[in-house]
């Protein structure tokens, strides 16, 4: 009976490097589809699995072993655009607006909403949640103002991510730390090193370019047509935040995520045919087509016309092809025998830390999914750091800054595709300005080499460790 092989790291480099030159060539030059794109790169990986004895049946398991792993992300998908469509039709949406245009001084906009972004994601744990809530939010008053909509974005997902990252009830928080076996507050700790200064100086940058921006924002006369027209559209109250309110009180008392989702929901909609006057079957409609409203301004209808669940059909289908695409490269093991290879030949502390950081980034890139490479670069590189003395809530540190950050970066993997839905913004359009993203693993790798908050063990390889915390 034949069984599968592990490949050579010679056929594992060519594996990854043709992945590597077709799926840049085909988005830049030939301006592809990324659905097209990944499934041509799903045949490339099958044919070059075949040489290892690996069957097609194989193949098709291990593609419903990463669906099953994914399944209640890909859940989220179709939940979130329920939500959007929801809190429109309440006229939740369009309070935040309303009160954010009245209020909010364009010139302090970017740096304040970069910072209810991190409050947010910090509480509740997500920064899917965030970006598909606040995010929206700031999303239509950026517009209104006339702020480059890739620039909201990108400072949306900028305080999304930080919270998601350093949040104790963040599933990525928690997984890292788990998959390096460290102590989660011990994590939390060692992230602090690295995410506090990249967090000011994305705080400053931000800064800058709402000062900077701030004389090309709408003329007054213009904003106060788009507060009429809320105000002639929705009930504009303080009573209408209250579905918002409901999410972030079922999120903060750890309600998983779809639970709470579609609870804040239901209240949206009784909000909806209640107060806003819509009728039940238009409600019940807008969950699937989203909502389809005719304010009489056209800047409004953009604004507001979205959600449901084909808003994010685009987003969830193209996630199945990555999340396929991952979970064959994880099971043909390209991936982990090219980076172990690697690893054998890095002595250094910094160079290992590195290595985990670029390696992670590696993952997302490949494997289209930030929970995958989080626990495979736990398991490849816990070892190593064991072996150049260097403590392993530096390994799990690394973990985040190369999977939850930058996985936002990548337009095919599941947290860039949901960003570039539920924002209206394509996800290279909002990496350009996403400065946490970026500066964060450049400053843990300067930190790494400059030997700033690279703490050491005397720990010896093979030695057992303290339980990792197992907090939620």
């Amino acid at each position: 009976m034949n069984t599968k092989r592990d490949p050579s790291v010679l056929h594992a480099a060519i594996t990854l490097l043709g992945l590597a030159v077709w799926i840049p060539f085909a988005i830049f030059k030939l301006k592809a589809g990324l659905h097209g794109i990944l499934l041509l790169g799903i045949v490339w990986v099958v044919l070059s699995s075949l040489p290892l004895r690996a069957t097609l049946p194989q193949v098709r398991a291990a593609m419903r072993d990463g669906m099953d792993r994914a399944m209640p992300a890909m859940f989220i998908f179709l939940t979130i655009g329920v939500v959007i469509a929801t809190f429109i039709l309440s006229g939740t949406v369009g309070t935040l607006i309303y009160y954010g245009l009245k209020f909010m001084h364009p010139a302090i906009f970017l740096p304040a909403g970069l910072i209810l972004c991190s409050v947010m994601s910090l509480a509740v744990g997500t920064s899917w949640g965030t970006v598909g809530t606040g995010g929206v939010v700031l999303i239509g008053i950026g517009a209104a103002m006339g702020m480059p909509l890739p620039l909201v974005a990108g400072m949306v997902v900028s305080g999304a991510s930080f919270g998601d990252k350093m949040s104790p009830v963040s599933d990525t928080t928690n997984l890292s730390a788990l998959s390096a076996e460290t102590d989660l507050y011990a994590h939390i700790r060692s992230m602090a090193y690295t995410t506090i200064p990249s967090y000011l100086i994305t705080l400053a940058l931000f800064s800058w370019l709402g000062m900077r921006f701030a004389d090309s924002t709408l003329p007054q006369q213009e904003l106060d047509i788009l507060m009429a027209g809320l105000d002639s559209t929705f009930t504009i109250n303080i009573w209408m935040l209250l579905p918002l309110v409901v999410l972030l009180v079922l999120s903060i008392k750890g309600v998983i995520a779809e639970a709470g989702m579609l609870v804040a929901s239901l209240v949206a909609a009784a909000l909806a045919v209640l107060v806003q006057d819509y009728n039940l079957s238009e409600v019940i409609t807008s969950f699937y087509d989203g909502a389809k409203l005719e304010t009489g301004n056209d800047k409004l209808n953009a604004l507001l016309n979205r959600g449901g669940i084909t808003e994010m059909a685009w987003t969830f289908t193209l996630s199945f092809i990555a999340i396929s695409l991952g979970a064959i490269m994880e099971h043909m093991g390209f991936l982990k025998v090219m980076m172990d290879w690697l690893l054998s030949q890095v002595k250094r502390a910094a160079s290992v830390v590195t290595c985990a950081i670029t390696g992670t980034f590696a993952g997302n890139l490949l494997l289209g999914e930030s929970y995958v490479s989080i626990v495979l670069s736990g398991q490849m590189f816990k070892e190593k750091f064991d072996e150049v003395g260097v403590d392993r809530k530096v390994l799990s540190r690394s973990i985040e800054e190369g999977g939850t950050l930058m996985t936002a970066l990548i337009p095919w993997t599941t947290t860039g595709a949901f960003y570039t839905a539920t924002l209206g913004v394509a996800t290279l359009e909002y990496a350009q300005w996403s400065f946490l993203n970026w500066i964060n693993p450049l400053i843990g790798i300067l930190f790494a080499w400059l030997g700033i908050a690279l703490f050491r063990t005397i720990r010896q390889p093979g030695t057992p460790i303290a339980e990792p915390s197992q907090a939620t």
